[in-house]
């Protein structure tokens, strides 16, 4: 039957309900993964079939095999060898299921949900059950998958790294404390954001990320031009030794947060108003003006406030080094806390998680879904990159 015949109204006019639909599909898929296994099996030894054979492989029969798939469950044929070393793709030895299911399980996995939640959408879905056990065990192999994105090699040069955490709940010996997933994304000479790494620790320290910055050279980083932070303290000396020609912009909407805090809500308008005019200046010199114009007007009222402008004015106005267009995406860390975001909203339906590994899994998971899309350059790469080249030209070429 041609394709356009399997089109026509004539032809789908016979199937009256959506079970006839879905009976005739599963019969199709349960056609199309045998014609694919009885091809690769033609592959693997090297002729097709009714030839000649070439060497002393050769088929021997079928064996019946019970699948999983989206249809639901179907027995197949599946093609042998004499040498017993045949071992299809589509479906490997000791597998009953297609990869798109353990596929579908993996993205709820991402999306939050617990595995009886799975077990159950499973069953209303694709009208067969599969274990509780099965689940956790497709999901325990991203495991392997975290092990090797977690040491896979970098590139040599990233012109951001952005940097942030985000804290969980983790049970540990029989006490659920706080722990921290620290992220860090790179933006890459083509213009693309990557995640670089995630680590997980009890406490965000500068010795804990002189040890994530010392993993990102082992794995070939060998320069960054700007990174982008909280106001961490120690973190740029703790940077200076790891890459020292980069230049460390501290967060400003971080610095803006912390410094409102201290502030009563009758001043709040008024002094997020005279803040405002500081990191809106068109000019370093202009900056540096506005937070005397500041100092001189909030000091004898909120001293802390003022005091950490000052404290950390040189790595607060890195960001007026450079043109309008990298200003924007280095005087915040609203990237990467978007990022966050999105973890939170796969992750918000576990209140706490039973191990480290249970967390770093969750929280991977969530990476890949929530950065499917980072596929393009940043908005007017093309200028930016000129900027990049123009500025730190013998660094970017690298």
């Amino acid at each position: 039957m041609k394709k356009e015949d399997l089109l026509s109204d004539e032809f789908l006019k016979q199937f009256k309900t959506g079970e006839d639909l879905n009976g005739f599909l599963a019969q199709l898929q349960k056609r199309g993964i045998e014609a694919i296994l009885s091809g690769e099996l033609d592959s693997h030894l090297g002729y097709e079939k009714h030839e000649k054979t070439p060497s002393t492989n050769s088929r021997n029969g079928f064996s019946n095999k019970k699948i999983k798939t989206s249809f639901g469950e179907s027995d197949i044929q599946v093609p042998r060898d004499r040498e017993a070393s045949f071992n299809p793709m589509i479906i490997p030895k000791r597998q009953s299921m297609v990869d798109g299911l353990e596929n579908v399980i993996v993205s709820l996995y991402a999306k939050g949900m617990t595995v009886s939640d799975i077990e159950e959408q499973i069953r209303e879905v694709y009208k067969f059950d599969i274990s509780t056990s099965t689940i956790s065990r497709i999901t325990e192999s991203v495991s392997s998958d975290i092990t090797a994105w977690q040491n896979r090699p970098l590139e040599p040069v990233y012109l951001i790294v952005w940097m942030d955490g985000i804290v969980f709940k983790v049970r540990e010996n029989s006490k659920v404390i706080n722990k921290t997933i620290y992220l860090a994304v790179g933006l890459n000479r083509d213009g693309k954001k990557e995640v670089l790494g995630m680590w997980l620790g009890k406490n965000e320290s500068s010795s804990f990320w002189l040890g994530v910055l010392t993993d990102l050279k082992a794995r070939g980083v060998e320069d960054i031009l700007i990174t982008a932070t909280d106001n961490l303290n120690g973190f740029t000396q703790t940077i200076k030794n790891v890459f020292p020609e980069s230049q460390t912009q501290i967060c400003v909407v971080h610095q803006i947060r912390n410094s409102a805090r201290y502030v009563v809500w009758k001043d709040k308008k008024e002094f997020s108003k005279d803040m405002k005019q500081i990191y809106d200046a068109p000019t370093k010199q202009a900056a540096r003006a506005s937070l005397e114009d500041f100092a001189n007007k909030w000091n004898s009222k909120y001293p802390y406030a003022v005091k950490s402008w000052q404290d950390n004015w040189e790595e607060l106005t890195i960001f007026f080094d450079f043109p309008v267009e990298i200003r924007k995406i280095i005087y915040t860390t609203n990237l990467i806390e978007n990022l966050n975001g999105k973890i939170r909203k796969y992750t918000k339906n576990k209140l706490s998680f039973p191990t480290d590994e249970a967390v770093l899994k969750s929280v991977y998971l969530a990476l890949r879904e929530a950065t499917k899309k980072w596929t393009m350059p940043i908005h007017n790469w093309g200028l930016i990159l000129n900027q990049f080249l123009t500025i730190f030209e013998k660094r970017v070429q690298l």
